[in-house]
């Protein structure tokens, strides 16, 4: 089995930052890439940043670009994701997402495995 465990949601000011955690578990994971995705009230599922594990090339969406960075630790088989600047319309239940069997992914249907959303709210 393979579990995505997340951490380091809360509430956050307009401004803030936060650091979010997706720490992997199980004996045959594997994943060209790794990504985060997040879903705010009424919207759908939106593509925030991938990184692809052996390589650490990251990816952004356009409207987090600049404050966010995504991060891998391969011996813990973790993926950070560093938020900065953070902006009411980041307000979203964001989700880490890992087994892909392609190198890039952008898609939630390209992941096998998510983790169990956290709650980031960032107040104006």
């Amino acid at each position: 089995q393979v579990q995505l465990v997340e951490s380091g949601g809360g509430l956050v000011q307009a401004g803030g930052s936060l650091r979010l955690s997706c720490a992997a578990s199980g004996r045959t994971f594997n994943s060209y890439t790794m990504g985060w995705f997040r879903q705010a009230p009424g919207k759908e599922r939106e593509w925030v940043a991938a990184i692809k594990w052996r390589s650490g090339n990251t990816y952004y969406a356009d409207s987090v670009k600049g404050r966010f960075t995504i991060s891998r630790d391969n011996a813990k088989n973790t993926v950070y994701l560093q938020m900065n600047s953070l902006k009411p319309e980041d307000t979203a239940v964001d989700d880490c997402a890992g087994g892909t069997v392609v190198p890039f992914v952008r898609k939630p249907g390209g992941y096998k495995h998510w983790g169990q959303g956290t709650q980031v709210t960032v107040s104006s």
